[in-house]
């Protein structure tokens, strides 16, 4: 009897390539995500309307955000803004990505922290590509106080850079540190 391991064709990923996967899947999730909620933003609520969700702490609210994060430079106007904002978001992705993958295999937690900060940065960027501002539509609010409104995609950066401090305040010392 012959001992030789039949070929079906199929490849074999490693573990480490299996979590690496996760680096690529996870932001295109999350992309994919964020544009259909905001697609039926888009079609359902019309800009700058309101629709009541759970009376005194959440509205979906259409607003369109020109600015960078929180709002900051939306009501700022002058030349070249969105490309300005369109140019430095995307360095910004470029280096979050160079960086994610320049980690070890064994940090899946940083790993996994900064695939959500990409995939949110990607998909405010192709809002802003695309149609010069960011949709944001989740109006939490307590009272009259509401806070800054939101998208899915603000949300995975949030979660993901909550993700890398909490990595970073659980490394201990025993992680060697490179000069």
């Amino acid at each position: 009897m012959d001992n030789a391991i039949e070929d079906t064709g199929a490849v074999e990923i490693s573990g480490a390539d299996k979590t690496r996967l996760l680096e690529f899947i996870l932001p295109v999730v999350i992309v994919a995500l964020d544009q259909a909620t905001k697609a039926m933003v888009r079609a359902s609520v019309p800009v700058h309307d309101s629709v009541t969700v759970i009376p005194g702490l959440l509205n979906i609210t259409h607003a369109l955000n020109s600015g960078a994060a929180f709002g900051i430079l939306d009501g700022a106007n002058f030349p070249f803004k969105t490309a300005l904002i369109a140019i430095i978001a995307t360095a910004a992705l470029v280096g979050v990505g160079m960086y994610a993958a320049s980690l070890a295999h064994h940090q899946l937690v940083a790993r996994t922290g900064l695939a959500l900060i990409v995939g949110g940065a990607a998909g405010n960027l192709i809002d802003r590509v695309v149609a010069g501002s960011v949709v944001d539509f989740i109006d939490v609010y307590w009272r009259t106080h509401h806070f800054w409104a939101f998208n899915v995609a603000d949300s995975a950066i949030s979660v993901g850079v909550t993700i890398l401090i909490l990595d970073m305040l659980t490394t201990g010392t025993h992680v060697s540190k490179t000069v």
